[in-house]
This record gives structure tokens, C-alpha cells and sequence, in this order.
């Protein structure tokens, strides 16, 4: 076999491996919600929504890419397992109030961005007093990639409920998205109310099979979530 036939049969090789990659990540993202996704209020009985990327009460103090409307779109088991602890909580006086479900990969993008402009700090007092900007990639605040963007993730807090009454949020000890040791579901910096809330709500979405994050008493997770390595980019409208 003469040395070129060898070369041309070599890049043919590499050109049949490296194809499909290509391919697939030039695939566009769909402009409408997939059919395995659903607005999780029309499933969840008086579920509270503040979407809080959609506008400017956020950590980047701006309306982040992807969020066009302020829904809460979540798989549809996920919506489902969502209504269940609804109905549990409600049980107890409780309701669910979201700030964030699925999160388009762009939306990621943008937190990255934010976070490697570190001298963009207007919201330094309200969301991350303690941590050094250029700390939120190394103390994991920030990253490349997010389990939101599978669908099955949602953010959240309790709200109570009274007869006549608007829900109102319950004490967690720390805002939506504060970065800082005092938002980890096992830290004793806040108070026994925002101690034994964060418990009530843990326990409930472990019912509904949701599984917890160690680091923010907010953030939750589907158990048996369908997307599992699929990260979708369509936008929230």
C-alpha cells in the first residue's frame, strides 16, 4: 500500500469518527418547548411562581438569556412530582413558591460571563457580601454547565397559607441564590424557624422523590429525572 493511499484512508477514518460530533453539536436549538416538557403551574394546584431570571432581582442584577416569560417549565414528571408535594405541604399549611425550573444552556452562558466580569459587582451586597467575585468558579457558585438545563431541577421555597390570605414566604434564613456557607440546608449560622422550615420543605420533596443539594437549601432534583444527560436551550416563553 503506497504512503499516500495510507494517508487518504487515514483521513477518512478520522472524518467518520469525528462527523457525528459535529453534527450533533450543530444541531439548533428547538424554537419551541419539547412535547416532554409542560408549564408546571397548569399541573400544580396554586403553585407560586416568581421566576427570578426573567427579570432583574438576581445576582446579576439584569433579565438573563433564555427567560422571555416568567414560567416555571419543567419535564413532565417532573411537574407531577412537583404537584404531589404541593397537595402534601398544603397538608400542613404550606405552599410552593419557584424561583427558577429549567434553565436554557444560554442562560448558563450568561452566569459565566457575568462571573468572569469581576468588576461587575452591584449585587455583591445583597447576594454574595462574603465571597470574592473571582472565588465563584473555585467555590462552585458558578459553572459551565447546569442540571437545570436537563429540566427536572427546580428552585424553590414554602410559602404559608391562611384562608383570605396572599402566601407568604416563610423564614429559609437567606435569600434565593445567596452564596455563602449560611445557604447550606445543614447550617446552624441561621435560626432555629429557618433551621426547622428548611427540614419541613427537604422532607417533603424527598417524599415526592426529589433529592436535595448539600449547599443550598433552595435547590432541588428529580430522583429518576428522564433527561439525565440531555441539556436543552430552547427559550422560556
Amino acid at each position: 500500500m503506497t504512503i499516500a493511499i495510507r494517508r487518504i484512508l487515514r483521513a477518512v477514518i478520522l472524518l467518520t469518527l469525528v462527523s457525528p460530533l459535529s453534527a450533533q453539536a450543530q444541531v439548533p436549538a428547538p424554537a419551541k418547548m419539547p412535547a416532554g416538557f409542560v408549564d408546571a403551574a397548569t399541573v400544580a394546584e396554586g403553585l407560586v411562581v416568581d421566576m427570578r431570571y426573567s427579570g432583574d432581582d438576581n445576582f446579576v442584577g439584569a433579565r438573563i438569556d433564555g427567560y422571555e416569560a416568567a414560567r416555571c417549565l419543567l419535564t413532565r414528571p417532573a411537574a407531577s412530582a412537583l404537584a404531589r408535594v404541593q397537595q402534601d405541604l398544603a397538608k400542613q399549611g404550606f405552599g410552593l413558591k419557584v424561583f427558577d425550573c429549567y434553565r436554557p444552556v444560554r442562560a448558563v452562558a450568561h452566569f459565566v460571563r457575568w462571573a468572569r466580569d469581576v468588576k461587575d459587582v452591584k449585587r455583591k451586597a445583597d447576594f454574595y457580601p462574603d465571597v470574592d467575585k473571582r472565588d465563584l468558579f473555585r467555590l462552585g457558585y458558578i459553572s459551565n454547565r447546569s442540571g437545570h438545563s436537563r429540566g427536572s431541577t427546580v428552585d424553590l421555597t414554602m410559602v404559608r397559607l391562611a384562608p383570605g390570605q396572599a402566601p407568604v414566604e416563610v423564614d429559609m434564613g437567606t435569600r434565593f441564590d445567596f452564596f455563602g456557607v449560611q445557604s447550606w440546608p445543614s447550617s446552624r449560622a441561621v435560626g432555629a424557624e429557618a433551621q426547622a422550615n428548611r427540614k419541613v420543605l427537604a422532607a417533603a420533596m424527598r417524599r415526592g422523590g426529589f433529592y436535595p443539594y448539600d449547599r443550598e437549601w433552595w435547590h432541588f432534583t428529580l430522583r429518576n429525572e428522564p433527561y439525565r444527560d440531555t441539556y436543552f436551550d430552547f427559550v422560556v416563553k
